[in-house]
């Protein structure tokens, strides 16, 4: 029948009974999918969950010694997992293109863009000059949205932005005309309307060209928005599988289910009774921006990166500040720190100025400001154990005695939802969700009135981000702490926040209740963050199934 003129067409990519070990220990047992050329498929899955370890299966990137694939992986009808290493080479990046997680760290650091860029045009076929390439080079940074190729092409990577070196890796990997993008978390910790260009470029290149793309993501809704098939994986197998939609209106696994849940676009009100508890009328505001303006100079040139900022927070509430990267959101925290002085204006806590404080008393203020950064992994310090991290804030202050120190650290671990006999381990020993709560515990031990909160869940998967933000809405409302939260996420923003500012170039464009922000907003900016959330179209699918199901 396979010589019958009506056959399919063999997939652009499939996988039958995939298995994978490390030496002695099975982390991908039995998975099959199959890509269409031209279509989409995204793996997701919590941490661990083998997507990745798939993925690395493909592209042949196993650790030699360690790591060993079964089963079978077929790219255009043709058996790859037992190829030779000599005969598979030549399909990277002409026939199979990575699009790596983090661009730092995939790029050479001392070498130019365009001399990286040069190398990935020797992958197209017939002989071109080096200005001919150049060319090539220069029309592919265009084409993937960047607004001065050139400039890039001469620019090392530590000179561009996060958004720019994504879309810099996109261009590498599409140079040699690819038939198969495997793209692995390409737009985490992005801003949204970056993540969206970057997803729209990916989509655009597959209509035209006919790629397919194999999406690695922990990221729900952006599989629902930008994906045809989905396969849901944990611990290695898999627990379901189909078209998007229908594994998105209707899962039939429990845990499709529950990660369903925590998808914080398809669950907007999962919150609503923490954060729509009682708080009395506030007597006064907890945190007060009177037109606040903050200007450097950088290379001779005045930049303004806050400029006339004026906004209130009430105690016991989320106060969110939204915004691209640049748009002086990070500047206004490390001004309520006191870690930068205003240029303008003043601003205050408890009614009181914490502008141009002397050291011993902005030691006294950021007792009861503390700060929850947001990459769990770099934030702690690998050397110490558990109970020093937590404890040092203590020790600092000189606070009690030494047994009611280690008291008090092993309550804030409890608050927190941690065990003690985690206190002698190092951050090294623990998950992501782990480490995050034990920055949260070391922002509690001081009892502080308010956290600020950095993008504390960008780097989590969607689970244990749900985690974290019961854990953070919890002592909320057990402790009345005040919280200002940074984040690029406008959905995790509509779940936890109470109010909103929304910053673009350093200016206060919108604010006001979130309810109000972000479902009627004023400005085309605010609207153009908003049309950005990945998961809404799916959101109203998924809410009209249940209305017919019902």
């Amino acid at each position: 029948m396979t010589n019958s003129p009506h056959a399919l067409p063999a997939p652009l990519l499939a996988a039958e009974s995939l298995s994978v070990s490390y030496g002695r220990t099975q982390v991908v047992t039995d998975v099959s999918f199959a890509l269409a050329e031209g279509s989409s498929l995204a793996l997701i899955g919590e941490s661990g969950s083998g997507k990745s370890t798939i993925a690395r299966s493909v592209l042949r990137l196993l650790p030699r010694d360690l790591g060993r694939a079964s089963g079978s992986v077929r790219l255009s009808g043709r058996e790859i997992l037992d190829l030779p290493e000599r005969r598979f080479r030549p399909l990277r990046g002409r026939e199979l293109g990575f699009i790596p997680q983090d661009p730092t760290s995939s790029l050479n650091q001392v070498r130019t863009v365009g001399s990286q860029a040069l190398e990935a045009t020797r992958l197209l076929d017939g002989e071109r000059g080096r200005a001919e390439r150049r060319e090539i080079v220069l029309d592919t940074l265009a084409r993937v949205g960047l607004d001065d190729p050139r400039r890039v092409f001469d620019s090392y990577p530590h000179q561009l932005s996060g958004g720019m070196l994504q879309r810099v890796l996109i261009g590498l990997t599409i140079i040699p005309e690819p038939r198969l993008i495997i793209a692995d978390e390409p737009t985490s910790a992005l801003d949204v309307t970056i993540q969206k260009r970057i997803l729209d470029l990916l989509s655009g290149l597959r209509e035209e060209r006919g790629i397919g793309l194999l999406l690695i993501t922990h990221d729900l809704a952006i599989a629902a928005d930008r994906t045809e098939e989905i396969v849901v994986l944990k611990d290695g197998t898999v627990q379901e599988a189909g078209p998007t939609r229908q594994v998105f209106a209707a899962p039939a696994s429990d845990y499709a289910r529950k990660l369903h849940g925590d998808v914080p676009a398809l669950n907007p009100d999962r919150y609503a009774t923490l954060r729509d508890r009682e708080i009395p009328a506030p007597a006064s505001p907890k945190i007060e921006f009177r037109d606040v303006g903050k200007t450097f100079s950088v290379e001779g040139q005045e930049l303004r990166a806050v400029a006339d900022a004026s906004f209130t927070v009430a105690p016991g509430t989320t106060h969110a500040l939204v915004g691209e990267s640049g748009s002086g959101k990070t500047t206004a925290v490390r001004l309520l720190l006191g870690l930068e002085q205003p240029t303008t204006g003043e601003v205050l806590v408890d009614g009181e100025t914490i502008s141009h404080r002397t050291h011993a008393d902005l030691r006294d203020v950021r007792r009861h400001l503390q700060l929850v950064y947001q990459n769990p992994f770099t934030s702690l310090d690998a050397t110490w154990r558990i109970r020093h991290i937590v404890r040092e804030p203590l020790d600092r202050y000189r606070i009690s005695s030494r047994r009611e120190r280690d008291e008090r650290v092993r309550e804030a671990l409890t608050a927190v939802g941690l065990d003690e006999g985690l206190l002698d381990r190092r951050p090294t020993n623990l998950s992501g969700g782990q480490r995050q709560r034990v920055a949260i515990a070391r922002s509690l031990v001081l009892r502080p009135d308010v956290i600020v909160l950095d993008e504390p869940t960008s780097a989590l998967d969607v689970s244990v981000q749900a985690d974290i933000l019961d854990v953070l809405l919890g002592l909320q409302a057990e402790l009345g702490l005040t919280y200002v939260f940074v984040s690029h996420d406008l959905a995790i923003v509509r779940q936890i926040a109470h109010t909103v500012t929304v910053m673009n170039r350093g200016r206060i464009v919108e604010q006001g209740p979130v309810g109000r922000v972000l479902s009627r907003p004023f400005t085309d900016y605010t609207r153009e963050l908003v049309a950005a959330v990945p998961g809404q179209e799916l959101a109203g699918h998924a809410d009209r199934v249940a209305e017919r199901t019902a």
